[in-house]
């Protein structure tokens, strides 16, 4: 901070990045500034008018660069408030997601590859890490998707609040952020893994996987962990071929 209590001007960009208008200018400023003053989350940033002076814009475009990183994120943006800087949202990342998938640029097989590298990754340091809040939090989530095993669509949401409570319980922010992303996908994908399976046992041996998950994280067993849910992913491979899903 400056002696009169304001930010330090910021610069309009790093050295290796050129901005390309103005509105690119301000972003990359703002950038700047949350780096060199160590802003965290929940911080206030200057005025659109203040930025604006700084970097020698209008306040149009600098209204418009804050809109711009609040619609990725990056920023929280109010009516009649300051912009703050906002938290990471695994929303983003999943409109990112797919965006890929509906134009062909990445195919959900694809994705589910670099899942299945990451959740084996997050159920060994669960099994490490989590509290036993968490333990008994992913058990119940397990439980609940035989307890409603006649609803797909409660049986869906619980099996996506299990593999993000998990991402949670592996201490890592990246992990959770990560695997929170998946949600969109996972929800277009997901009633078609479930009608695919052949019959009613496949869809319990489904949900006994889970519950075989949950137990060895609870047991803090992180090797029965990751080769459980290695296993849980290779059939859900398995099943989304089958079906036409690529």
């Amino acid at each position: 901070m400056s002696n009169n209590g304001y930010p330090r001007p910021v610069e309009a960009a790093d050295e290796e990045e050129a901005p390309t208008s103005l509105v690119q200018k301000v972003i990359l400023g703002i950038r700047q500034m949350i780096r060199s003053e160590g802003m965290k989350v929940g911080d206030p940033l200057p005025s659109e008018t203040m930025i604006g002076e700084q970097l020698g814009v209008s306040r149009a475009v600098a209204r418009e660069a804050y809109r711009s990183m609040a619609a990725l994120g990056l920023l929280s943006v109010s009516n009649g408030r300051r912009a703050r800087v906002s938290a990471v949202d695994p929303q983003v990342l999943a409109l990112v997601i797919d965006h890929g998938v509906q134009t062909d640029q990445v195919s959900v097989q694809q994705i589910l590859d670099v899942r299945r590298t990451l959740e084996m990754r997050t159920v060994g340091l669960a099994a490490l890490r989590r509290t036993d809040k968490e333990a008994r939090e992913i058990k119940a989530l397990a439980a609940a998707m035989r307890a409603d095993f006649h609803e797909m669509d409660k049986v869906m949401e619980h099996d996506i609040a299990f593999h993000e409570t998990i991402a949670r319980a592996s201490r890592n922010p990246m992990f959770a952020l990560m695997v929170g992303s998946f949600h969109v996908l996972t929800r277009q994908t997901w009633r078609v893994g479930w009608l695919a399976r052949e019959s009613d046992a496949d869809r319990y041996d489904n949900v006994s996987c889970h519950e075989a998950i949950a137990q060895h994280i609870e047991a803090g067993n992180r090797s029965a962990a990751e080769a459980q849910m290695a296993e849980h992913f290779d059939n859900t491979v398995k099943v989304l071929l089958a079906s036409g899903v690529n």
